[in-house]
């Protein structure tokens, strides 16, 4: 087994039950710069973290982070276990060390034929001290991150929109929620020309999913709604992405659905009192001999006609559905995430998530601060009525492309139309899959959304 030991003084070590040398040998690093060193003895593989400061959101970043860099090592010796022992730091840093540590255990490896030399073999973590009793909470929740990361990195030959429902429906046999799902009869028959539209060159179906979880005690009246962008594989439909590389990401076009149903996984499994509901239109976009053409218009579930001009910026298209059905529930608050745009990505990279909505500014600020708390920040950028200018269409109601400059924005606005409600928009293009490891955020799909929004309802489910 290895041992992390966690402190802000090396003084702290006195207070540890373990051998002399050891403590002996730690002090003789202070006033190092290091951050993580180690002793290898009969007490196993020994930690220790000395970083200053308080429990803000930069600092709690720091002790993810050493986690991470822990979990490394542990795997490198090929240990099992990793002890964390809280020797005098706060709760949250001792949580979030640990949170670090779960988090960069993460491995996609399913479709690897030989894992002995490969796999990871830590396995079990555990904290004693200050931030031991919100252990099996984060672990749940790293286990939600977990799930949603695996539907993200599941290639669409594997996960085509069918097989996503099914995924779905199992999450929520294991944790509580039920799920209904519509086949293409279903969703011919509910008119909803967006999704039908974006599938019309694929020779598989799509499906819509409704995902519900109201526990009798229930804190609010009204349901809150998540919406996630369910495009399991985004070819650009005969407005064909160019090439090279232009492909290679997007199976991560559906991590909006992912990141939705990771957190009603959560929320369920951690019985939080919230009446949630999430909606998912699923579909890939193939340049089929059917394919919807640029040009063509298209009547949406509410009856808005489209000018399709750009067959690649149909994510707004399956989203503008789920959105406007989204008013049957008269809902406290409805959340979309979806991988929207380019210009999301260049304007904020992989650093943080653009946010947009016409919710109010306390929510807005809840929501940013638990963004801060979990380190998915999110930055604001303006709805200004100049962009809904750039979606009004000429011969129909609306049509799908704004101009190049302002983008996300635009993309936005055209989602805005189809809202009567509080709303919020995620756009999380440059955030849901990485290239390479981020720490503990590895290469491919990272869960984004997930820890955020759970942070959000928890402090909602807490009236704080």
């Amino acid at each position: 087994m290895a041992t992390a030991i966690l402190c802000n003084n090396w003084s702290d070590l006195d207070t540890m039950q373990i051998p002399e040398e050891l403590k002996s040998y730690f002090k003789q690093k202070a006033g190092s710069e290091v951050s993580s060193i180690s002793y290898q003895g009969s007490f196993g593989i020994l930690y220790a973290e000395c970083i200053s400061g308080e429990s803000n959101s930069t600092n709690l970043e720091k002790w993810r982070k050493a986690g991470n860099k822990i979990t490394g090592s542990c795997n490198q010796l090929k240990e099992i276990a990793l002890d964390i022992q809280n020797a005098g730091i706060s709760a949250a840093q001792a949580l979030a060390f640990a949170e670090g540590a779960v988090l960069g255990n993460y491995k996609f490896d399913k479709y690897v034929k030989d894992k002995t030399s490969k796999a990871n073999t830590l396995k079990d973590f555990n904290l004693s001290g200050d931030g031991s009793d919100g252990l099996k909470d984060l672990k749940l929740l790293c286990e939600a991150v977990y799930k949603t990361r695996d539907l993200v990195n599941e290639p669409v030959n594997q996960l085509n929109a069918e097989q996503l429902s099914e995924k779905f429906t199992a999450m929520g046999k294991e944790s509580g929620f039920s799920v209904e799902v519509w086949n293409k009869s279903k969703i011919e028959s509910q008119k909803m020309g967006g999704i039908l539209a974006v599938n019309a060159g694929s020779q598989q179906p799509p499906t819509f999913n409704i995902m519900e979880y109201k526990p009798a005690h229930a804190k609010n009246e009204k349901p809150i709604v998540l919406v996630g962008k369910g495009v399991v594989f985004d070819t650009g439909g005969l407005s064909l992405k160019p090439t090279p590389q232009s492909m290679d990401q997007m199976k991560c076009d559906m991590a909006g659905s992912a990141a939705v149903a990771g957190i009603m996984y959560a929320v369920a499994k951690s019985a939080l009192p919230l009446w949630m509901i999430a909606l998912v239109p699923a579909t890939d976009n193939r340049p089929g001999e059917n394919a919807t053409c640029p040009g063509d218009i298209i009547t949406m579930y509410d009856g808005t006609t489209v000018e399709v001009l750009n067959t690649d910026a149909e994510g707004r298209l399956v989203l503008a559905d789920a959105l406007a059905f989204a008013k049957k529930y008269e809902p406290e608050l409805v959340m979309d995430f979806a991988t929207l745009t380019g210009a999301a990505m260049r304007a904020l990279g992989a650093y943080g998530s653009a946010l947009m909505g016409n919710a109010d500014e306390a929510i807005k600020n809840e929501i940013k601060e638990a963004g801060d708390k979990v380190y998915e920040r999110l930055a604001e950028l303006p709805l200004w009525e100049e962009y809904f200018e750039d979606t009004k269409g000429e011969i129909s109601d609306l049509k799908n492309l704004g101009k190049s400059e302002g983008g996300a924005q635009s993309a936005a606005m055209f989602l805005r139309y189809f809202t009567d409600y509080p709303w919020l928009h995620f756009d999380i293009a440059g955030t849901a899959f990485l290239t390479g490891n981020d720490a503990y955020r590895p290469k491919g799909g990272t869960g984004v959304g997930v820890r955020l929004i759970f942070e959000f309802l928890k402090q909602r489910a807490n009236g704080q």
